[in-house]
């Protein structure tokens, strides 16, 4: 029987992924904001699910969390850094507190997360991460800069991981979502304090994704059932794109930053030292 710790447990992917563990006879600790939150999560299976309270941007509630995780359940044997937020806003509106608290919670938090469980990961040689992400990580989309950039930070970081751990027997993943009927486009949204009249084309965007929100494609228990399966697979990749929009976005944005390297091609190796000096 493995332990998983999910955060943002209480909503959205963190919700679904919870029950969906739960019904395959593994333990979960589900770590919200508010542990009244998931409450109806571990009546579902009070040996096997208990509530952490976690503010992913404080280091104490982390080490509370994962300390009474270990406790109860000897071990952390997958991490799911789910909890994060959306951000839209244009690289000028965003005032630094926003900005701040951006990267906190959808970056720093997750590192000191998985900072927190490694050590006995480490230790038993054995151990999962999952971090979820975005197709915004794959490029920087405008209106979105700094919550894309916070996504592409967190992929990096997955990558770099994924290489260190590989030999210790701890695997990572990183899940690249498209538009799932979550609360992404509701309460979990951030908007800028001040809108700049000039960036319309932009507003306008922003109005269309929470006019839509309710109606997008994705189905978040669907796409929990995906991440377990393929956690628990034979030979899970490092990325696993979620939903039928999100993987010609994905690709497009990659085949695009081939267009734009292939420019350099030849420039490159001109600002090297010429052959012999």
């Amino acid at each position: 029987m493995r332990t998983w710790f999910v955060t943002g447990a209480s909503a959205g992917f963190g919700r679904a992924l919870a029950r969906d563990i739960v019904s395959r006879g593994d333990r979960v600790v589900a770590a919200a904001r508010r542990p009244e939150d998931v409450a109806d999560l571990v009546a579902l299976a009070p040996d096997r699910c208990m509530a952490v309270q976690l503010e992913v941007t404080s280091a104490a509630a982390i080490d509370a969390a994962v300390a009474a995780a270990i406790d109860r359940f000897g071990a952390i044997d997958i991490l799911v850094n789910n909890a994060g937020y959306g951000f839209l806003s244009t690289i000028e509106e965003a005032d630094a507190q926003a900005v701040e608290r951006q990267f906190s919670t959808n970056v720093l938090g997750p590192a000191a997360l998985m900072r927190a469980v490694l050590p006995g990961m480490r230790a038993r040689r054995s151990g999962f991460i999952v971090n979820i992400s975005s197709t915004a990580g794959a490029r920087g989309f405008a209106g979105s800069g700094y919550y894309s950039a916070s996504k592409a930070a967190l992929e990096a970081m997955t990558e770099a991981l994924a290489a260190e751990a590989r030999d210790l027997g701890i695997r990572a993943m990183i899940v690249c979502p498209g538009p799932f009927r979550t609360d992404f486009f509701g309460r979990s949204l951030d908007l800028p304090g001040t809108e700049i009249a000039d960036y319309a084309g932009t507003l306008a965007q922003r109005r269309a994704y929470a006019a839509a929100n309710g109606t997008q494609k994705g189905d978040p228990v669907r796409g929990a059932q995906i991440i377990v399966d393929t956690v628990l697979g034979e030979a899970p990749p490092l990325r696993l794109v979620l939903g039928a929009q999100a993987h010609p976005t994905i690709v497009a944005a990659h085949e695009a930053k081939i267009v734009d390297l292939q420019w350099s091609e030849t420039v490159a190796p001109l600002a090297d030292f010429p052959e012999g000096e």
